[in-house]
């Protein structure tokens, strides 16, 4: 029997590692989990109370494919309280998860054949996705000294033309930012050469020190995606969603009223009140904070002294280079004989990846004190 040549590509690591550390779990082995970049604190009460309202007094059935209206004028109020941009609710398409967002984006914005850049190392769904869609994904691979960001003058040498660039800041796994006058460079690049800019926002409020910003600032045509499950803590109520441009509209809606008829319903009556709970959100960014601040201090005593930058999100991208040249493996060995879960680099940069692992301090501060124990013992006696 015939089988789609659209599956054939590469899995997203890290949910492999996560299901075998389940199983390991699930067996009595006490894994301290830093694989998976899922917030170790629940959705905020407001947003569980409002979900319990909503069972009790809505049919939940479906709703407008773009969303309900009153969570679409609560995203563009954001985008004018949180920075400064006009955003038009009519713009705003409510997504099931960013992933729905870029499945949206990409099948409205690029056809089979095109050409979309995106940096390495990055979130390895855009490169995955985009090939089940028979797009070509071209992968900048970017340097240190540009914080793991692309520049323009790295897409001028790409060969041929391009049709997208894909940036994401914080980013994914690095944590690096873009700042204001890079993005206006970066938007302002792709903007005289017809290049669609994407920009991946899903990270922003969880930032140390450094101000998020929003690529709307810069190019009202950019589209922007973001989504409920980082700062907004989430994960499996499945919500995100999508700024689009003026010229995508009917597209989009045309896409996602036949893929997913519609988000999510109770995630988005309950994601309303989401944009009132800045006050708890900013203490769970507090506690990732302190994670962070554990790990850069420790990690290096411990064996892993060359960090990327984690200006925001909840990673620490460290270059184990003098250590293994086979980052799975080196995983897999953590996992089975330190009982810790670390996603390997390869997942995130198919070149330079395998010497590279991604750790999540997503978790609790015990978390990352008995991963530093457990480091401290395992690597030490390596080497």
């Amino acid at each position: 029997m015939k089988i789609s040549k659209r599956g054939r590509i590469d899995p997203f690591i890290v949910m492999d590692v996560m299901r075998e550390a389940n199983a390991l779990d699930a067996a009595g082995g006490d894994v301290v989990h830093l694989e998976v970049g899922q917030p170790g604190t629940p959705a905020p009460k407001k947003v569980r109370d409002a979900a319990v309202a909503a069972l009790e007094s809505d049919r939940l059935g479906y709703t407008d494919a773009l969303g309900i209206p009153s969570l679409r004028q609560a995203i563009a109020a954001h985008y004018a309280g949180f920075y400064g941009v006009s955003v038009d609710p009519a713009q705003v398409v409510v997504t099931t998860g960013s992933s729905g967002a870029f499945l949206l984006a990409f099948l409205s914005a690029f056809d089979a054949g095109d050409r979309v850049a995106l940096a390495a190392p990055g979130y390895p769904a855009y490169r995955n996705i985009l090939s089940a869609l028979g797009v070509e994904p071209v992968v900048v691979e970017t340097r240190l000294e540009d914080r793991f960001q692309p520049t323009p003058e790295v897409l001028s040498r790409v060969e041929g033309d391009l049709d997208g660039l894909i940036v994401a800041s914080p980013s994914n796994p690095t944590g690096t930012m873009i700042d204001n006058a890079d993005m206006a460079a970066l938007t302002g690049y792709c903007r005289e050469r017809g290049i669609r800019f994407i920009s991946d926002e899903i990270y922003h409020g969880v930032t140390y020190g450094h101000e998020s910003v929003c690529a709307l600032a810069h190019d009202e045509n950019a589209i922007v995606i973001n989504s409920f499950s980082k700062y907004f803590s989430m994960t499996g109520w499945r919500l995100g969603w999508l700024v689009i441009p003026p010229d995508l509209a009917r597209s989009v809606e045309c896409l996602a009223q036949n893929l997913f008829i519609s988000p999510p319903t109770l995630s988005q009556y309950a994601a309303c009140a989401a944009f009132d709970s800045h006050d708890e959100l900013q203490a769970n960014v507090a506690s990732y904070a302190a994670n962070r601040d554990i790990l850069l201090r420790e990690l290096p005593r411990v064996g892993f002294d060359r960090l990327a930058p984690a200006d925001g999100a909840f990673y620490i991208y460290a270059d184990v280079g003098a250590l293994t040249n086979d980052s799975p493996e080196f995983c897999r060995r953590m996992l089975t004989e330190a009982k810790i879960a670390a996603t390997p680099g390869l997942d995130f940069d198919p070149y330079r990846g395998n010497a590279f692992v991604r750790f999540s301090f997503a978790g609790t501060q015990e978390d990352m004190t008995r991963a530093i124990e457990r480091l401290a013992d395992w690597n030490g006696g390596r080497r």
